[in-house]
C-alpha cells in the first residue's frame, strides 16, 4: 500500500510559488512595459530562476547597507544615527530569515515529490 499524494498541499505551494512570481514581475515590470529580460516567452511570465536571484539580490543588498551604515556610525558619522543602524539591521535579518523559509518550502516540497510513488 503507497502513501495518498496530498494533492491540496501541492496546490498551495503552487499558488504561494505564482503569487511570489506576480510580485516578482510587477517589481521587474511595474507599469506594463515590454517584458524584462530573463522572462519566459514573450507574455511576461517570470523565470522561476529569475524570482529567486531577485530576491537573493534583494536581501544581499539590504545586509550590505546594513553593514555599510553600521560601519559609518562605529566611525562616528553624524549623520548615521544608531536607530537607523538596528532598523537597517533588522530589515536585512527579516529578509534573510524570509529567503531561508522560502527554501525550507522549497527543499521540503522537492523531498514530497520525489517520495510520492507513481
Amino acid at each position: 500500500m503507497g502513501m495518498a499524494i496530498d494533492t491540496s498541499r501541492i496546490e498551495a505551494m503552487v499558488a504561494q510559488l505564482k503569487a511570489t512570481a506576480s510580485r516578482a514581475q510587477e517589481v521587474t515590470n511595474p507599469l506594463g512595459a515590454e517584458p524584462a529580460a530573463g522572462l519566459v516567452g514573450g507574455v511576461g511570465k517570470p523565470d522561476f530562476a529569475t524570482a529567486l536571484k531577485m530576491q537573493l539580490d534583494q536581501v544581499s543588498s539590504a545586509q550590505n547597507s546594513a553593514s555599510q551604515l553600521g560601519q559609518r556610525f562605529t566611525m562616528g558619522d553624524d549623520s548615521v544615527s544608531l536607530s537607523d543602524v538596528m532598523i537597517a539591521s533588522q530589515k536585512a535579518n527579516i529578509g534573510f530569515q524570509a529567503t531561508i523559509q522560502a527554501r525550507n518550502k522549497l527543499v521540503s516540497a522537492y523531498q514530497d515529490i520525489m517520495n510520492m510513488q507513481v
